[in-house]
């Protein structure tokens, strides 16, 4: 099969739990570009925080916020941040039931509280660096949320409307942690666009994932692959299985479908 682009979770996909990847996963992202692949990080973080993995991996182009944002060779080719009285629903939610939420502007992280363990457990996780206390304004557009300190039980609290629902984030520590998600706006949303904008068909499609804010992607490409270390509900998702990111899941998964690396 002639594969003309490859979509990379980060976190549980590229990025093992110590936040660093393996050299093979290096190895397998530039021999994907260098057989003429377009690579996309496809990543539910805010794309300000993601500079450094870019450099580090040239790649150039990303799907950021779940879906909500993505750029192409950077040219922005979707931008469909949250309304603002659905955001404001959320921190009144939050509010009445302990929980903590982290809104992502196109540039800032903003946090219900900056001082509970919770969240800085959350940002140390993660690496966060453009992190604010939130003043209480909507002052800007917001593209994506995550909800902190919150039982599997609770999600269906923030559920308020049928477009909504909560993904668990699959990382060790920090399984509290729920992303808000759109049912309309999501990576596989993102990559249905970029996609038709490329002119590329889904069968010509691969995608890694390993969490089920992951699934809709999956779904929407010819090949998606569920790493090994994969939430066990993605499973069903996808198309075909790897090995862990710890033991190589990226390559061993291209390897496997025949590419030359």
């Amino acid at each position: 099969m002639d594969y003309k682009i490859l979509f990379l979770d980060i976190d549980g996909t590229i990025l093992k739990p110590d936040h660093t990847y393996t050299e093979s996963t290096k190895h397998a992202i530039t021999a994907a570009k260098e057989q003429g692949l377009e690579v996309f990080l496809a990543t539910g973080r805010p794309l300000h925080e993601i500079d450094y993995l870019a450099d580090e991996l040239d790649i150039h182009s990303f799907i950021g916020y779940n879906g909500a944002f993505a750029i192409h060779q950077d040219e922005t080719i979707v931008n469909e941040p949250m309304k603002q009285e659905t955001v404001a629903q959320f921190l009144e939610i939050a509010k009445q039931h302990d929980h903590e939420i982290v809104i992502y502007s196109r540039d800032t992280n903003y946090y219900t509280s900056l001082n509970r363990p919770l969240v800085q457990n959350f940002i140390n996780t993660f690496k966060l660096q453009k992190n604010e206390q939130f003043q209480g304004a909507l002052e800007h557009d917001y593209l994506g949320a995550t909800v902190m300190n919150l039982s599997p039980q609770q999600t269906a609290l923030y559920e308020i409307e049928a477009n909504i629902h909560l993904s668990q984030v699959n990382v060790n520590g920090v399984e509290h942690c729920y992303d808000i998600i759109r049912k309309n706006v999501n990576k596989g949303f993102a990559v249905e666009k970029i996609l038709k904008l490329l002119n590329i068909k889904p069968s010509e499609a691969i995608a890694f994932g390993d969490g089920m804010n992951d699934k809709e992607m999956l779904q929407t490409v010819g090949e998606g692959i569920a790493m090994g270390n994969s939430n066990p509900d993605l499973f069903d998702y996808a198309k075909n299985k790897t090995t862990t990111v710890s033991e190589d899941g990226i390559y061993n998964g291209l390897k496997k479908l025949g590419l030359d690396i």
